[in-house]
């Protein structure tokens, strides 16, 4: 498959890559500048000439993936013994990061919020589980680049989401995001987890936690209620306004650097003072 056909197909399935560029060579090199590949978490499209600058290429490039990086970076390399190449020349390589969603977002419940806010968050870089056990919640078109899930277990879900991951509880029973609500905390490895509801609702949550053993530091990183202060009103779609704000506004501040247990999304945005329904 050419690189370009690559892209595209990943670009399609939502898969993140990173483009492998030849930009500049000097003397003698396996491939002339131009020359291309595409690097996957566990493939490779092309190449820029094999060996060991390639292993080495190839070793950059998912190690980008793997701090989910957006910046462009810039590689010289000299093809003599330190990379086992004969070739004796030199070569520039640009890394170039494709389709990295700065948020990986599990949002439990398909109620009327969350019909409203998960278009919202699938037009944003985010790649979107929608997890909920009752199969007939779900409208019947579900926006491109969303992962539905219908699971009778869905605290099974939590588990299976990676390091630094957006968590938004909004069920339609208040025992079940309890259940949630512990069983993330548990983690307390997400660079956000917000949870529906108003301050009488956060107070409960926060005695019953409290009751299980849960550090006070620990349960202050819920956010609830979540969404942002300045966007206002009941309506479902300016709850999911509001919460989807919060989610750019932590990613934005957020994103590359790694999420410190104990961490709270608060030192970053500002708390919201609106009780949802």
């Amino acid at each position: 498959m050419s690189w370009i056909s690559a892209l595209a197909d990943l670009q399609h399935r939502g898969e993140p890559c990173v483009l492998v560029t030849i930009i500049e060579e000097r003397g003698s090199t396996p491939r002339n500048s131009g020359s291309k590949m595409v690097v996957t978490a566990e493939r490779i499209f092309e190449t820029i000439g094999g060996g060991h600058l390639e292993f080495k290429a190839m070793e950059i490039a998912r190690e980008m993936l793997e701090s989910r990086s957006q910046d462009t970076r810039l590689e010289r390399f000299s093809l003599g013994a330190s990379l086992g190449q004969c070739c004796g020349g030199a070569t520039v390589l640009l890394f170039e990061p494709m389709g990295q969603p700065q948020a990986h977002i599990a949002v439990f419940g398909a109620g009327h919020v969350g019909r409203a806010l998960v278009p919202l968050l699938a037009s944003l870089p985010c790649k979107v589980r929608w997890i909920d056990s009752r199969e007939n919640e779900f409208p019947e078109q579900i926006p491109s680049g969303v992962d539905k899930v219908v699971n009778e277990e869905v605290i099974d879900e939590i588990a299976d989401m990676p390091k630094g991951s957006y968590f938004i509880v909004m069920t339609h029973n208040h025992q079940l995001d309890l259940e949630l609500t512990a069983e993330i905390l548990k983690r307390n490895d997400f660079a956000y987890f917000g949870l529906i509801g108003s301050k009488t609702k956060r107070l409960k949550f926060e005695h019953r936690l409290r009751e299980r053993g849960f550090a006070s530091e620990t349960v202050q990183r819920m956010r609830c209620p979540m969404g942002i202060q300045e966007v206002k009103g009941k309506l479902p779609v300016e709850i999911a306004i509001s919460i989807a704000g919060e989610v750019v506004a932590t990613y934005n501040a957020n994103f590359g650097q790694e999420v410190k247990k104990g961490e709270t999304v608060a030192k970053l945005i500002p708390s919201s003072r609106r009780e949802q329904a």
